[in-house]
């Protein structure tokens, strides 16, 4: 799908859209506590769906509300294999919760997810279960129950995912579980899992994100549960009042553990005007000039931020490439691409993302079929010089579906 995007100005109010990563979390420990929770709020992102699929696969009776879901809970293992779509969380996530389970389950999915490193997976979850392997470091992954429990050190640096799962998974493990972390990123993103798990009934202690250590013999207990406003999405929209007019965004909690609620502090770093009350923020348009920001532990602001940089006077540093290389494309490369097109000085410096902004002009731009690279071309073409065509534009459905139509309705 081609979406064209016009020079515009933006005024106006909408609702974020449901936190994908939350969503996922709550769907999935839902639908192993036995008996039945109301999640409120799930979104209708490819990633949901794909999360609510495989819960059904593994034996979760699902009913789909107007406002949710209703789910009874209570998984075994599948007589098929588990497809994820493009969902990277949710593939290391159930990984480790398919674990739990007795006998060998296959995990696959399609599209970019095929490409993705999943030895990861590998590496930290054999020593819990009977076994763990990969097709030579992707996907399917082949896991065989039970969870026996014990000691795991893993390597937190590429990515927080696997750690979710095993922290989820380890209240059905034989014995307590103690899980020491290397370099571990995306540490807000933990705080999100434990909290969850907590609302739900299990206690993890988290020794300075260094060490966790769960107990065995915990269950998940049925509760109600409203999923959050996602802040990565939203991220785009208060960007979008910063380069192009006004935009207020509600349904945002600001004391979310979200880590891409940071956005707010990128955006007042590069002079725009930010107001925020209990569950809304709102952007206004003013001079911006570039600024310095770490993204380390926000991977997913680096689209946002370089739209948002692509308008700024002088230079913008952005730090944390490395976490840029195995999203659902080379974030690296294809923002860089992408943007240059548009004739955005941008760069990168080792770790740095370097981006000289002025006024980005017309352009046809790839998605690849990453859906913050669609978002993030259609933000700076708002207040570019000339049209922007954005081709596979579909992408946004991972995360944020109503994406175009939500920026229809700011623009003027």
């Amino acid at each position: 799908m081609k979406r064209s995007i016009k020079s515009s100005r933006v005024n106006g109010s909408i609702f974020a859209p449901a936190s994908k990563s939350v969503a996922q979390r709550a769907i999935a420990i839902a639908s192993m506590a036995v008996g039945q929770s109301e999640i409120a709020s799930t979104g209708s992102s490819d990633d949901v769906i794909a999360a609510i699929s495989v819960c059904k696969a593994l034996g979760a009776r699902i009913e789909t509300k107007p406002d949710g879901l209703i789910i009874s809970g209570g998984i075994s293992r599948p007589a098929i294999p588990l497809n994820f779509g493009e969902s990277g969380l949710s593939v290391r996530m159930f990984s480790a919760i398919a674990a739990t389970l007795e006998g060998e389950v296959v995990l696959t999915g399609h599209g970019s997810l095929l490409n993705r490193p999943m030895n990861i997976v590998e590496n930290s979850l054999s020593p819990l279960c009977e076994y763990c392997r990969t097709n030579n470091g992707k996907l399917p992954i082949l896991v065989k129950g039970p969870f026996k429990g014990g000691e795991v050190t893993i390597d937190g640096s590429i990515s927080s995912q696997v750690l979710t799962g095993i922290l989820m998974a380890s209240p059905y493990a034989k014995k307590d579980v103690t899980v020491k972390v290397e370099n571990l990123q995306s540490r807000p993103y933990i705080d999100i899992t434990i909290g969850i798990m907590k609302y739900f009934g299990v206690d993890v202690e988290n020794m300075d994100y260094q060490e966790f250590k769960i107990k065995s013999g915990q269950f998940y207990q049925p509760k109600k549960y409203t999923v959050e406003g996602d802040w990565s999405g939203a991220a785009f929209m208060l960007v979008a009042g910063a380069v192009a007019g006004k935009v207020k965004v509600e349904n945002l909690q600001l004391n979310s553990s979200q880590a891409d609620k940071a956005i707010i502090n990128a955006l007042i770093y590069a002079g725009a005007k930010v107001s925020m009350a209990d569950n809304f923020v709102e952007v206004c348009k003013h001079q911006l000039n570039g600024f310095h920001f770490d993204a380390t532990h926000c991977p997913d602001l680096f689209p946002p931020l370089v739209a948002l940089a692509s308008h700024c006077e002088g230079e913008t540093r952005i730090l944390g490439v490395s976490r840029l290389r195995v999203k659902e494309s080379d974030r690296a490369a294809t923002l860089s691409e992408e943007f240059i097109k548009m004739g955005v000085d941008i760069r990168i410096d080792g770790e740095l993302m370097v981006i000289n902004g002025g006024k980005p002009h017309g352009a046809i731009v790839q998605s690849h079929g990453d859906h913050r690279i669609a978002m993030a071309t259609a933000i700076a073409a708002l207040a570019g010089d000339g049209d922007v065509e954005i081709e596979g534009a579909e992408a946004v459905a991972k995360s944020y579906p109503e994406f175009f139509e939500d920026l229809e309705k700011l623009t003027i």
